[in-house]
């Protein structure tokens, strides 16, 4: 065990903070201070404080564990090994590989995400493989895609927010999800800049607001359209940008036209005057951004969601600009490198695209298989979840707890427990791994190096501080004895600098190309921006900010895309007629497997709540702390009820980071965005009812 302070990231959000860890001498970790990382400047949250806890025997998988009559029992490794080879092997000989599934996580290291798409279409030859990331920012990246030829979360750093004119920021509260990034917000307005929050409730972020706009969950992509009106109306758009910059505007002004500012009003329940003030806020600066988060994305029509806020972007000469553009705020902690590397049921390593022959041919090239071996794209994630014990017959599932964190949630519980065979990997034993046949301990991010892309497409290196405790391997070390037991003997190393030399010939020449990146620059560096070609820090020392010359296009310009607002899957009605929207804590992290065995962050965030509005409460007879049942067309949670006048009247909100009767995604509605497949989290028809003692 080293006895020096190891510069490494926090292994939760996308921020990826820089902290310093040291073994101490009673086998603790102890975390410090790493002020030279620019986007937390040494700041931590609770969760990167108390991070080192889930290192601990105590409340970590310690030995493999296979499931003997009823019961998960601990067995050697070459037992546990050699049950998934045959669960996986005899699924295949049964049904073919197709029958065969793999669930990631946006968790995962560069790594690891590039070596488990491998895994998936060289040794089982399955096309079913997709990751929790794509209920993350699935239709932000979609509707980059559309609009700029290119999806990276932030085309620039963090450290331009506060030298912008403008922010709006829509469904963030940041404030709690990655506390640390709030400073650059306190900057903005210090340095005589505007927030403008849009959020259904009234969040810590929104407190910090100079304007909050509170429109009902589901409408944001009316806002936006609404706010587009007032541009063109009032004379605002940047014709020459327009011109010189863009393509398909006039069917896109066209669409926006329809939505005038009475009419969105009556469907968002954001007055007039306050749209009118916040394009006046918007258009009065040289320089402004639009940021989006989970709130209007993840909605069945996220994608279009995200493409109205681009439109107001582009009409007003808002991106490829100096501290201007559209960027979106991704949650997880490689959810940004996760899906660029090959977990996602279409792409391939470099963001290259699965139905591309160039790209098949490039991959398989750096693979040394046939292009033709390699499999089309698969189910999305919901979709491969709800296809569990039909079509997908074993689950091989790494870094992910869908059994909390996917929409219709008891309805994936069930999904999952009809499996022939699931294995999962995983730090602790959660609800999913609970459900296993076969559970492997794998080690944590204080135990490995490994690479993550933070939320701004700065790739990173974190470095192992502490050996991991004797019986535990590595997700890498799992997936090559895997594959040596399936037949593949070549090509999945277990040193994670090897198959990042690997993934940087893989990406090369992708719109995501890493090529450029080595372990050795990524530490002197602070972390690289991609795409970044060459090695070479002259010729380019990568892309700290995107399209300052030309989008990623065929013709360098952006697109507006013509959208038009339409109603949520499932709108109230006299049965549900009340609006559910969830979110995160400040003390809890996504489905809580990790934080909620931290004693700290426990007492700060100890269970599940409703929070409403005091006239709903009055209406129920429902006081502060009395249980509340919410109720949906897919299930029933109850938990304390959370008075505040800081939600609107016809919603309520829930947490989803616990599991049992206040599981909140046994509510959320499993509906998909055409284009993204993201579900319909953020918005469904639920009634509330007391809980009568």
């Amino acid at each position: 065990m080293q006895n020096t302070a190891t510069p490494t990231h926090c292994p939760y959000c996308a921020l990826q903070c820089g902290m310093n860890l040291t073994p101490a001498p009673d086998g603790t970790v102890e975390v410090s201070e790493r002020a030279d990382f620019p986007v937390n400047r040494g700041a931590l949250c609770g969760k990167g404080r108390t991070a080192p806890a889930v290192l601990s025997s105590r409340v970590r998988l310690t030995s493999p564990l296979v499931r003997s009559g009823g019961t998960l029992v601990p067995a050697t490794w070459d037992e546990a090994l050699d049950r998934i080879a045959e669960g996986l092997s005899r699924t295949r000989a049964e049904h073919g590989p197709d029958a065969c599934g793999v669930f990631g996580g946006g968790g995962l290291t560069n790594e690891k995400a590039y070596t488990l798409g491998k895994f998936a279409r060289v040794v089982l030859g399955t096309s079913q493989i997709d990751y929790n990331g794509r209920f993350c920012m699935s239709s932000a990246a979609a509707g980059g895609m559309k609009a700029f030829g290119l999806d990276r979360g932030l085309p620039f750093p963090l450290e331009d927010i506060p030298k912008s004119g403008c922010v709006i920021l829509v469904g963030s509260n940041l404030a709690e999800t990655m506390p640390p990034a709030l400073r650059f917000f306190t900057e903005l307005r210090e340095n005589g800049g505007t927030l403008i929050v849009i959020d259904p409730r009234r969040t810590k972020t929104a407190e910090q607001a100079d304007l909050h706009l509170m429109p009902r969950p589901g409408t944001d992509l009316a806002l936006a359209l609404g706010l587009l009106h007032l541009v063109v109306a009032e004379g605002l758009v940047d014709e020459e940008y327009v011109r010189e910059r863009t393509a398909g505007w006039e069917d896109a002004r066209a669409t926006a036209m329809a939505h005038w500012p009475e009419y969105v009003e009556r469907i968002t329940g954001v007055p007039v005057p306050q749209l009118r003030e916040t394009v006046r806020l918007f258009c009065e600066p040289e320089s402004a951004m639009v940021l989006t988060a989970r709130g209007p994305e993840q909605q069945s029509k996220g994608t279009d969601t995200v493409s109205a806020w681009i439109n107001l972007c582009l009409a007003t000469g808002r991106a490829g600009r100096p501290f201007s553009g559209y960027g979106c705020l991704t949650g997880q902690g490689n959810g940004q490198g996760g899906r660029e590397h090959g977990q996602k049921a279409d792409q391939l390593p470099g963001y290259r695209k699965l139905d591309d022959p160039a790209a098949r041919a490039h991959v398989a090239e750096v693979w040394g298989v046939d292009p033709g071996s390699l499999p089309g794209p698969g189910r999305s994630a919901y979709e491969l979840l709800d296809a569990l014990g039909t079509d997908i017959k074993s689950l091989l599932l790494m870094g992910s707890n869908p059994v909390v964190s996917a929409p219709h949630a008891a309805h994936i519980e069930e999904r999952i427990k009809s499996l022939d065979f699931l294995a999962v990997c995983d730090v602790v034993l959660s609800e999913t791994a609970a459900l296993a046949d076969v559970v492997l301990p794998v080690t944590q991010w204080a135990e490995e190096t490994g690479t993550t892309t933070n939320l701004e497409g700065r790739v990173l290196l974190r470095r192992q501080a502490i050996t991991p405790p004797d019986g535990i391997r590595s997700d890498l070390e799992v997936m090559h004895e895997l594959a040596d037991r399936l037949g593949v003997e070549k090509g999945f190393p277990t040193d994670p600098e090897e198959v990042f030399e690997e993934l940087r010939r893989a990406s090369a020449g992708g719109p995501a190309d890493y090529s450029g990146i080595t372990y050795r620059r990524l530490a002197e560096e602070n972390g690289v921006f991609w795409p970044c070609p060459t090695e070479d820090t002259v010729v380019h020392p990568g892309t700290p900010r995107l399209f300052q010359d030309r989008f990623a296009t065929p013709d360098g310009r952006a697109r507006f895309v013509p959208v038009s607002h339409r109603a949520i899957a499932e709108e109230p009605d006299e049965e549900y007629p009340v609006l559910l929207t969830t979110g995160r804590v400040v003390a809890q992290y996504q489905s809580g497997a990790q934080t909620r065995r931290v004693d700290e962050l426990n007492a700060a965030a100890p269970g599940p709540f409703v929070e409403l509005h005091p006239r709903l409460a009055e209406r129920l007879g429902a006081a502060e702390g009395d249980p509340v049942a919410v109720v949906s067309r897919r299930g029933r949670a109850v938990a304390p009820a959370r008075i505040t006048l800081g939600i609107r009247p016809d919603t309520v909100f829930m947490p989803f980071h616990w599991y049992g009767e206040g599981r909140a995604n046994t509510l959320t509605n499993p509906a998909l965005d055409p284009t993204s497949r993201m579900p319909e989290f953020k918005a469904c028809a639920v009634r509330v009812e007391a809980v009568k003692s």
